[in-house]
């Protein structure tokens, strides 16, 4: 079975020395990579347990999933998920987690000794942490206008891009719509700022994190339309957020008019574009067509 995975998945590492051992260092990075970019775009896999990870490193069996509307930490939308297990913010460690079980099953052809096998295992797991940081920091990075240019460190830029966040669970401020607002705005305070300020019940904390964020800009050797345009190619307009899904739903199995579904469909065929006509698509949900909960089928 190895075999055949790494000849249909990973065939480069079929000549290597120790084919099973690259073969699941390829399955890390794969997980690491998938779960930041997720993060980045405040996706929430509602039951992210083994059986629905892929090798591959492609989400499956997405079951009661959801993107986020206001932002939360330990938000959870599965109706199954009682104790937060798959919260937002467990993810990272859910997707290690996973892989440890992995590895469970691979440890006989790492090595014959079990002892010597668990060490292998455990030096390829421990990349994990760095492997996900690394690619969470780049995506984020991306998502607030930061290239690693000369004069800024690794650190500052996370916490630059942490503060953001906490200020955004603070307000319970709409994920996708703070970076698409963000992406929009000029290295300089403008009325423009105010699409952002709005999302926010408390200005002043928002205000505070929009001039360090500046004066972080003030470091960047690109323009401020090239800088807007890398933003807006990673910040989406548009995502299926609950309500929407499930109006389309409603009419499908109420009324038999999938209309609804194929109007949503087609906008988020080019969900980076804001689309003419199409600003409904953009809004958080009222309070109430707020959907706490998703299921299985959905």
């Amino acid at each position: 079975l190895t075999d055949y995975s790494i000849q249909r998945h990973y065939p480069e590492v079929a000549e290597a020395a120790a084919p099973a051992l690259a073969f699941f260092a390829r399955v890390v990075e794969a997980q690491a990579r998938l779960v930041a970019h997720w993060m980045s775009i405040g996706f929430i896999h509602g039951v992210m347990n083994t059986d629905n990870t892929a090798i591959s490193g492609e989400t499956i069996d997405y079951g009661p999933c959801a993107f986020m509307d206001e932002f939360r930490h330990d938000k959870v939308f599965s109706s199954i998920d009682r104790n937060g297990r798959y919260a937002y913010s467990n993810q990272p460690s859910i997707g290690l987690w996973n892989l440890t079980r992995l590895a469970e099953t691979l440890l006989p052809l790492f090595d014959e000794d079990p002892q010597a096998a668990v060490k292998i295992a455990q030096e390829v797991l421990e990349r994990y942490a760095e492997r996900y940081e690394a690619a969470w920091l780049a995506a984020m990075r991306g998502k607030c206008g930061l290239t690693a240019c000369r004069g800024t460190e690794r650190g500052a830029d996370k916490g630059l891009i942490e503060d953001l966040l906490a200020v955004m669970a603070d307000n319970r401020a709409d994920f996708t719509l703070t970076f698409y607002h963000l992406s929009r705005l000029a290295d300089q305070p403008s009325e423009q700022d105010n699409d952002l300020r709005a999302l926010f019940d408390n200005f002043a904390q928002i205000d505070t994190w929009l001039a360090e964020w500046r004066r972080r800009l003030s470091l960047e050797p690109q323009s401020d339309a090239a800088r807007q345009q890398s933003m807006q190619a990673v910040n989406p307009v548009y995502i299926p957020r609950n309500h929407q899904i499930e109006t389309a739903i409603r009419a499908a199995e109420d009324q038999g008019d999938f209309s609804v579904f194929h109007a949503l469909h087609a906008v988020l065929q080019d969900p980076y574009v804001q689309q003419d006509g199409q600003q409904g698509y953009m809004q958080a949900p009222e309070p109430e067509e707020v959907v706490e909960y998703t299921f299985c089928g959905t």
